[in-house]
């Protein structure tokens, strides 16, 4: 029976947003047919991102937060402290999969480590995400190029939902969101990070490998 294929897992602390994005697309760009998928975990400092349909009118008060326009799918939503980013970088074409069952693959994560946890998960039609009794927990956008991805899912874990309230995220009106400490789910970020690259390693049928140090580039 093959191997399966590697995935890199970098963890990486608390990180601004732009500088991330631009680190992941010069990934995207620089790598090669034999270059390993990675998945980056982190956190951002409060920032709300526009997706390429983002429209200004979903973002109701920003106030004092930082606002980013992205070139990752989706409309707009809020990252913060408390929230686990994680950023997938694959190759769609070695894996022999499209975007949207990776979109799939990576909702399917979600919902498989909230079961872990006893907490009933499910995607809407229509509204990609991941979904508790109708609240929004979890976020998703990507982007694609020369058949590799990057950007990916963001999961409440114990985040400040207050931000929420000056958006419509992902462009719905009064949509709910909620956080893993809201269900009962006592974990912190890291922890929800490893569990989260778990989940999407055994969908995507990838071998995790944690990775010390990042380069000095990113």
């Amino acid at each position: 029976m093959a191997a399966a294929p590697p995935v890199c897992v970098r963890h990486l602390g608390m990180r601004a947003y732009a500088p991330t994005w631009h680190a992941m697309r010069e990934f995207t760009d620089a790598r090669a047919a034999h270059t390993a998928d990675e998945f980056w975990l982190l956190e951002h400092p409060g920032v709300f991102t526009l997706g390429q349909a983002g429209r200004h009118e979903h973002l109701l008060a920003a106030g004092d937060i930082e606002v980013v326009q992205s070139d990752r799918g989706g409309q707009v939503t809020y990252h913060g402290p408390g929230q686990v980013i994680m950023y997938t970088m694959v190759d769609l074409r070695r894996l022999g999969i499209g975007i949207r069952t990776l979109v799939q693959r990576l909702e399917d994560a979600v919902i498989d480590m909230l079961h872990g946890h006893g907490v009933a998960a499910d995607r809407l039609t229509g509204a990609p995400g991941v979904y508790v009794a109708g609240a929004k927990v979890a976020a998703l956008g990507l982007r694609v190029r020369n058949g590799c991805t990057y950007h990916g899912v963001a999961l409440n874990v114990d985040v400040d939902l207050a931000p929420f309230a000056r958006i419509e995220p992902c462009g719905y009106p009064d949509l709910a969101v909620t956080r893993l400490a809201d269900l009962g789910v006592t974990l912190d970020t890291a922890r929800a990070g490893d569990e989260l690259a778990a989940c999407l390693g055994a969908r995507l049928g990838l071998a995790l490998h944690g990775v010390a140090a990042e380069p000095d580039s990113r």
